[in-house]
């Protein structure tokens, strides 16, 4: 999100204790067998749905938005991969053309997948594209005390309730029809480039601006895991790509640049079925962008990332075997001091009405619950292919310096690293980015329910959780 590009955050943070599951409150690893399964004994099956709303709603990702959508340039999805390695371990992984989930949400579908189809938890990712083209998911957090950041009237809620209670519902279905389709496959890693993702951050003399910054960091690696039959067909493709997906900034449903890359890489590969990971692009966003002519260019980036892709897929495939070892982890996150009572007070009758609003969310946080959080519980989740792969997930809007850092720290097996996995609560800044201020450094906080930026701790609490639970996942029991 950018910073004409407000969203909520989907929840109360002072009623979660009761609704996270106790499942997630510890490190568990599901440790299989050592034994080196070939890369053709795994079992896959995929399947996907249509999700675009079937009536206008209103649009995440921009605050400037007047009205709901209007039409469509394509059909926005829901899509399951389901992994199963031959000891039995299983793994889905959940893609949704959609700004974000929230944790309740992510929480709602992994006790249904569990108590269903024996999914644990920690065998569930679930990544959202960020596209600011799809519909607002519940916003709970602050209708509760008749708030609405996107300025929705009451019947505009419970229309954004129900979509949202039938889009769990339809993911939960989703899985199931991917475990359905099981069959024998073999998985391989490669990767290639793309390069129109750019830093967004640029320090002019007000301080730090949305601006395209060629000297900043970025991450143009473009992971790919290609699932085949036994033959040799192309059953399914997942990739990544760290970059906001903030082309388009109109009234009609879209994908943005990942909906047309994964539009793009069927079309070239009929029978394929093909799923975006986002991956550590919270200060990235797409060059060129032109309000006049968003869509032709987002287009092209679709058809950058797509070539991307294909170019991995031309070069030679790294066998990926088993067993699948997965770990999940929820590690709390301070946040720094909140404002006072008095600071609240005096924002509550700022001209700003972003400002305002999160004042006056947060007074009445305080009059109903004697307190504001001082801390977020935030999810890590590291996956684990045999000897061959890893995947780091992240929740929030991740900068690009984690996937930089933990990259250059986690050596051996190649890392892949997401972000807006599981939980797409806001920003999670790097110290660099804390210390230095600006949208992605704590202004954003503005636009959601938490209280204000995160304390310098944050990026160790994060990086020193990951280090566990990819040491967990890489070392099997008893060795």
């Amino acid at each position: 999100m950018n910073a004409e590009a407000v969203h909520a955050s989907h929840r109360c943070v002072g009623a979660r204790p009761g609704r996270i599951l106790a499942t997630l409150l510890a490190v568990v690893v599901c440790a299989s067998a050592v034994g080196g399964a070939s890369s053709d004994q795994w079992q896959a099956g995929v399947a996907k749905t249509v999700i675009t709303p079937n009536q206008p709603m209103w649009m995440a990702g921009y605050a400037a938005r007047t009205r709901p959508a209007e039409g469509k340039v394509h059909d926005l999805h829901a899509k399951a991969l389901l992994l199963q390695d031959p000891q039995g371990n299983r793994l889905a992984i959940v893609t949704l053309d959609l700004l974000g989930i929230d944790r309740t949400m992510r929480d709602w579908i992994a006790d249904r997948l569990e108590r269903r189809y024996r999914i644990a938890p920690k065998d569930l990712l679930i990544n959202a594209s960020h596209t600011h083209s799809g519909p607002v998911i519940r916003e709970s957090a602050y209708s509760i005390y008749g708030h609405s950041f996107y300025d929705l009237t009451p019947e505009q809620l419970v229309q954004s309730n129900e979509y949202s209670d039938r889009l769990q519902e339809r993911i939960v279905e989703l899985v199931g029809e991917a475990i359905e389709q099981l069959s024998p496959a073999r998985l391989s890693y490669t990767h290639a480039r793309a390069g129109f993702g750019m830093n967004r951050r640029l320090r002019t003399e007000q301080g730090w601006r949305i601006s395209p910054n060629p000297d900043g960091p970025v991450d143009h690696d473009v992971p790919v895991l290609r699932v085949e039959t036994p033959d040799g067909s192309l059953q399914a493709v997942v990739f990544g790509y760290a970059c906001h997906a903030t082309t388009l900034s109109f009234y009609d449903y879209c994908g943005d640049y990942p909906g047309f890359a994964q539009e793009t890489i069927e079309q070239r590969h009929p029978g394929t079925t093909a799923l975006f990971i986002a991956g550590c692009g919270g200060d990235q966003n797409p060059f060129p962008r032109s309000p006049d002519r968003a869509l032709e260019l987002c287009r092209q980036h679709g058809y950058a990332l797509a070539n991307g892709v294909e170019a991995a897929l031309q070069g030679p495939p790294k066998p990926v075997r088993g067993p699948l070892r997965t770990a999940l982890q929820e590690v709390i996150l301070d946040f720094a001091e909140p404002p006072s009572r008095e600071t609240l007070e005096r924002q509550a009758e700022s001209s700003n009405k972003y400002e305002r609003r999160h004042a006056e969310f947060l007074l009445q946080q305080l009059e109903h619950e004697g307190t504001i959080p001082a801390t977020y519980p935030y999810l890590v989740q590291a996956i684990q292919f045999g000897d061959d792969l890893t995947i780091v997930a992240l929740a929030g809007e991740v900068v690009v310096d984690y996937s930089l850092r933990l990259k250059r720290e986690l050596t051996g097996p190649p890392l892949w690293v997401a972000g807006y996995s599981n939980d797409v609560f806001g920003y999670l800044p790097s110290v660099r980015v804390l210390r230095e201020g600006g949208y992605e450094g704590g202004g954003a906080m503005l636009y959601t329910p938490l209280p204000g930026p995160f304390a310098p701790s944050v990026e160790e609490r994060v990086v020193k959780t990951v280090h566990a639970l990819v040491d967990a996942v890489r070392t099997p029991k008893g060795k």
